[in-house]
């Protein structure tokens, strides 16, 4: 029998909010892709308006890298293949 302080699973709070934790898009430098370009596909993939998506740009352009996006996993799937079918160098990560 569980008594009323303990929970069926098991899991700890420390796993649930592992599971919680968001998945963040990460776009990296490269020597090939203009600013502009850049600048562009970020407007275009994310519906960002001009002023974030040059600020995200130049943040991998003096960065080396930038999260453009934090959330499920499945979208961050699904928006770093879209980031790699217009040949930007992105990977993906669970947050912190």
């Amino acid at each position: 029998m569980i008594s009323s302080s303990q929970t069926e699973t098991g899991t700890s709070t420390k796993d649930a909010t592992a599971v919680d934790l968001p998945w963040n898009v990460i776009v990296h430098n490269d020597p090939i892709n203009l600013m502009s370009y850049v600048t562009m596909v970020f407007q275009k993939v994310f519906g960002y308006p001009k002023e974030k998506a040059e600020a995200h740009m130049l943040e991998v352009h003096e960065k080396g890298r930038s999260i453009v996006w934090s959330g499920a996993r499945e979208h961050a799937e699904h928006y770093v293949q879209t980031l790699h079918g217009y040949l930007l160098l992105a990977t993906m990560e669970r947050g912190e």
